[in-house]
């Protein structure tokens, strides 16, 4: 594993047997998986042991990490090492706890930027694919989540991290809600090894996003004004006392509205990716001390408030695409005890991103339905 490097480092690779792994691997979790994830969980099962390569294509709020358990469980018996890698660190610091509760007698080491368990030899490691660099057939069995993700899904060296991180016997296992349209024709064509589930562990429907016309939004914030339609939007969720997620294109814009949406709600923050104080107010919101959370694009992943519904403004932008607008949707209705959360995509005009990402969510309720997955 290797630290900090420049250009002129010398690189020393260990030659010697591998150290011994320790501790107990064993699985302490009592939950109950849906069909669709039990299915899903025996095809993991079944690729890991046959060092095999597999993709889990999900839904939001399907249960991704429950379904690796058991898979996780067995190579981990095998004497495997085994790597979970995300593109960003939310997800590894949402993800670390969840494994250290499931598995409470293995020290788990989490991987990122300033992480603390930087030289930390653990059968079970949870990183960034940006740490993947530090390490050279290593895995035994390689976990991708949300392999679409910026910037996995567009950077070739970090790829090729995954690809080096591995042994080469191994099995490799991407999760996503969204794979590419590449991705999906193979997968149509059976020519990508893949297992689908198209519904939640809950049985409910994914929430199909609203369009809603807010004229021209950003001329509204210059001004000093909301739009009138998503003032009307947040005046109703706070008569429910429902907690919001906005999501912004830009910075600049997120934060010409936070003074504005701060006189109708004070418990109202906004983050982004370089906000120091970003995971205190993604825990603030947890503790539902925040009602309201103002972000970009960096909570369409990996983040879950049980009860929140979710706001789009300028979803006609760019850099909202099919799969982003899928992502996002996925963070409402993601709790059994509230499983109908509301999305809306305000818009100055409608997009193909955005009529896809609908068609994306009214597909996969259809392939749940038929498949017995979703109730009613």
């Amino acid at each position: 594993m290797m630290g900090r490097v420049s250009e002129c480092s010398k690189i020393v690779r260990w030659a010697g047997p591998e150290p011994e792994l320790e501790g107990d691997g064993t699985l302490c979790w009592n939950g109950k998986l849906s069909q669709g994830q039990q299915a899903a969980s025996a095809a993991v099962r079944k690729a890991m042991a046959q060092q095999d390569e597999l993709l889990v294509w999900a839904v939001c709020g399907a249960g991704k990490t429950e379904v690796l358990f058991q898979g996780i469980a067995e190579a981990l018996q095998r004497k495997e090492r085994v790597c979970i890698a995300a593109p960003r660190t939310d997800v590894v610091l949402e993800l670390a706890p969840r494994l250290e509760r499931v598995f409470p007698g293995l020290d788990i080491a989490a991987l990122y930027g300033g992480s603390p368990d930087r030289h930390k030899y653990s059968p079970l490691t949870v990183s960034t694919t940006h740490q993947l660099f530090r390490f050279q057939e290593a895995f035994d069995v390689m976990i991708v989540d949300e392999v679409d993700a910026f910037p996995y899904s567009c950077d070739q060296p970090l790829q090729f991290a995954a690809e080096k991180a591995r042994k080469p016997r191994s099995s490799l296992i991407y999760l996503t809600a969204t794979p590419t349209r590449r991705w999906q024709e193979e997968c149509r064509s059976e020519r990508r090894k893949h297992v689908k589930i198209p519904a939640r562990f809950h049985r409910h429907p994914l929430p199909v996003p609203q369009m809603a016309w807010c004229g021209r939004w950003p001329k509204a914030l210059q001004k000093g004004k909301l739009p009138s339609r998503v003032a009307d939007w947040l005046a109703i969720r706070l008569a429910q006392k429902k907690q919001a997620l906005l999501f912004f294109p830009h910075i600049d814009e997120m934060q010409q509205a936070l003074p504005l949406i701060q006189r109708l709600e004070p418990r109202t923050a906004s983050v982004h990716a370089e906000d120091p104080d970003r995971q205190q107010k993604i825990m603030r919101m947890r503790q539902q001390e925040l009602v309201l959370l103002l972000t970009t694009t960096i909570l369409e992943r990996g983040v879950t408030f049980p009860n929140a519904d979710v706001a789009v403004i300028g979803a006609e932008e760019d850099i909202f695409t099919e799969s982003a607008l899928v992502q996002i949707a996925g963070r409402a209705g993601r709790s059994a005890d509230f499983p109908h959360g509301e999305v809306t995509f305000f818009h100055f005009g409608r997009t193909r991103a955005m009529t896809r990402a609908i068609a994306h969510i009214e597909m996969m309720n259809k392939q749940g339905r038929e498949r017995g997955l979703i109730d009613g």
